[in-house]
């Protein structure tokens, strides 16, 4: 295997621009769509319906458990090194970090969506934050990026996730404005938490509705071909989108964490990972934050999900089937890696 942290798959300058404007890059070809079949092979079964038949399709939108993993270098040595570089070197990836799991994101659609269906972004129901599993800091390490490798080709109103580049620079303001720390729905450390519905969504919808904060071409669709990887920026405003053409779409959103946090305060600007670097651009402030710090101590979170039950309905379908979970070659079990609570 090519080595992951060498020239053959580093970033050219132009996509490294194309960072540091949008805070977003797509790569193509990361994993070939034999690679793809065979990790989502189990798919129908774990969901109880078939491809073929879209009256048995269970729901619009299904957040899936993980049961195996794959080593990201080896699944995705593009996608990895590109990783590895925005974060500023694999030795700051934590080492549980370092795999994708098949805990894949369905997007099916509805039965009464029609493909000449109106589709305003700014009026999606999902926009948010990812990171429901701890308190977050401008410099919070356990989010530092955010991946969506296509499963499944996702054509232009295809229900891909949309992103809104806009909405990283307000996400990041408030945070520095906040270094005792935020929940993970962007409300003051100590909020009561709030239910996943409109309430918890009142400061992402602020932004997203707002053209003066996110302007109509700041909002993009992350559709393209199996083996297509996006990478995105931790403070990235995104949102699940609807599936008017009802062909499947498969994704995964494997976390990156880092070892140590974030460093806005380095001695030599020219330090400052690519993230780091886009984090201080929108900040105005691109030769660091020799100011800030947290005030605070860092918390971990217990989110309320219903994963376990998922996984437990998954097995017992694959057992009566007779189906393993992935057929694909050095897959792991996921209780095999230590995980953070």
């Amino acid at each position: 295997m090519p080595s992951t942290t060498g020239d053959e798959y580093a970033l050219n300058e132009e996509q490294k621009e194309h960072w540091m404007k949008y805070g977003f890059i797509k790569l193509t070809n990361c994993f070939t769509r034999e690679q793809a079949n065979k990790f989502t092979s189990s798919i129908w079964t774990r969901l109880g319906a078939s491809p073929d038949d879209k009256s048995t399709w269970p729901t619009e939108k299904l957040n899936m458990p993980g049961h195996t993993v794959v080593s990201a270098a080896e699944f995705a040595p593009k996608a990895w090194a590109a990783m590895c570089e925005l974060v500023g070197g694999e030795d700051h990836i934590a080492d549980f970090a370092k795999d994708w799991k098949d805990g894949f994101i369905v997007n099916m659609g509805k039965p009464e969506y029609k493909q000449d269906d109106p589709l305003d972004y700014r009026t999606l129901d999902n926009w948010h934050n990812d990171g429901d599993w701890f308190t977050h800091f401008l410099d919070s390490p356990e989010q530092a990026l955010l991946v969506i490798p296509l499963f499944t080709d996702i054509k232009p109103r295809g229900g891909g996730t949309v992103i809104c580049t806009d909405g990283i620079k307000p996400i990041a303001q408030r945070l520095y404005d906040h270094p005792d720390g935020m929940t993970p729905f962007m409300a003051k450390r100590g909020t009561p938490d709030l239910p996943k519905g409109p309430e918890r969504r009142t400061y992402w919808n602020s932004l997203v509705t707002n053209p003066e904060i996110t302007r109509d071409e700041s909002f993009h669709e992350a559709y393209g071909s199996v083996g297509d990887v996006y990478l995105l920026h931790p403070f990235m405003l995104h949102s699940a989108s609807r599936n008017l053409l009802r062909t499947v779409r498969i994704i995964t959103n494997p976390p990156v964490a880092l070892k140590e946090p974030f460093n806005y305060n380095r001695a030599d600007p020219k330090d400052y990972s690519l993230v780091e670097k886009k984090t201080l651009l929108d900040l105005g402030r691109p030769e660091g934050l020799p100011e800030w710090k947290i005030t605070m101590p860092r918390e971990r979170l217990t989110p309320a999900r219903m994963q376990e039950a998922l996984k437990r309905e998954e097995l017992e379908r694959l057992r009566k089937e007779g189906v393993p979970v992935t057929k694909i070659e050095g897959a792991r079990d996921l209780q095999s890696l230590v995980y953070p609570s």
